[in-house]
């Protein structure tokens, strides 16, 4: 009786979940080619279109064509959205602030990933500006969203510049003691045919000559470690194909690559975090930010039971995401760079997605 009582309640939160308000798409480019289409719903990048080296026109992230498909019910995907409170793990989905233990929503493998079960991925932003190329989102989330200390007032601001870049700048202020830390979860697919391209064919750069090392929960361990002599040494650009499948504990835990590279760019913005080249369509993305550190996921959880844009069944290691953060579970780890934010202060990070081709 009682799993049927469960059951039931799962139903209806799935059919709550499905008829809440509609969501809007908004369009927004530099009228020479480069068009980004994003839903206020999650603050999610729906689609992002760049010129290749023969100028056609390429969407070159993951996503849906009905935006009710990013409904929860319908695929529990963090595709394109602007993740918080906190991105990445919380350990056991707990912390404590000011002598208080806080327990967080524990949604992977024991802890708390993008902010718990309904993370702001899950959740509706207000549209405050609106231009030809800039849109700001706002989200408000209330003292105690899934459970997180603080009234939080958030924006996201996105930008397609003159350059073909995609600025993002996020902001939050809160009225309590918090921890925050915004990203954008784009899953990137530079040929544009995520049907059949594998990223794995890809290079990539990484400016970093440490990450952080995950155990078998994709929690990171507390330690830092030298790339040096390890597949996980982007320094010169590799295929991340060349080492992906090596017998290498970290590759083990991650299924792949889905770890946090401790940047050496000491949040100097005019020099490039990360770079991602497809020889296929020529397309270049350079990755800049002020952040300490970024997210490489390789894609290991895709597995062709997710049909997206055009009907494409997207495969396993088709896209790569690169999340721009604060490292892991830093709430646990005060020898980290802190994701608290405090009342009177103001949360910023900023992300430069920069697209050219070769």
């Amino acid at each position: 009786m009682k799993k049927s009582i469960i059951a039931l309640v799962a139903v209806l939160a799935a059919s709550v979940a499905c008829n809440r308000q509609a969501p809007e798409l908004y369009t927004i480019g530099n009228g020479s080619g480069m068009e980004v289409s994003i839903t206020n719903y999650g603050g999610r990048i729906v689609s992002l279109v760049v010129p290749d080296r023969d100028g056609v026109l390429r969407d070159v992230v993951l996503g849906f064509d009905d935006l009710k498909d990013y409904y929860p019910c319908r695929n529990k995907t963090d595709f394109g959205a602007s993740i918080g409170r906190y991105a990445n793990r919380i350990k056991d989905g707990r912390f404590t602030i000011d002598g208080k233990e806080y327990q967080l929503p524990r949604n992977n493998f024991g802890h708390c990933l993008h902010g718990g079960r309904r993370g702001w991925q899950y959740q509706f932003y207000n549209v405050v500006e609106q231009s030809a190329d800039r849109i700001k989102l706002e989200r408000i989330s209330p003292d105690g969203d899934q459970h997180f200390p603080g009234n939080v007032k958030a924006y996201v601001t996105f930008t397609v510049t003159d350059s073909n870049a995609l600025d993002i700048s996020y902001e939050a202020v809160t009225d309590a003691p918090t921890f925050i830390n915004m990203t954008n979860h784009a899953y990137f697919n530079l040929s544009g045919n995520p049907a059949e391209h594998s990223v794995c064919d890809d290079s990539l750069y990484v400016n970093a000559s440490a990450f952080t090392p995950v155990d078998a929960t994709f929690m990171t361990t507390g330690e830092i470690l030298p790339v040096e002599g390890t597949p996980m040494d982007f320094r010169k650009a590799k295929l991340i194909g060349q080492d992906i499948d090596a017998d290498y504990e970290q590759l083990h835990n991650g299924r792949g690559y889905d770890h946090n590279w401790v940047l050496d760019t000491a949040g100097d913005e005019s020099v490039p975090a990360a770079e991602l080249y497809c020889p296929e369509s020529g397309i270049v993305l350079q990755v800049f930010t002020d952040e300490p550190g970024i997210q490489i996921y390789s894609g290991n959880f895709l597995d062709g039971k997710v049909t997206g844009k055009g009907g494409v069944r997207y495969g396993f290691r088709h896209a790569i995401c690169l999340e721009t953060q604060k490292f892991p579970d830093s709430p646990n780890k005060p020898q980290w760079p802190s994701a608290l934010v405090k009342p009177g202060e103001t949360y910023t990070s900023h992300c430069i997605f920069a697209f050219g081709t070769r």
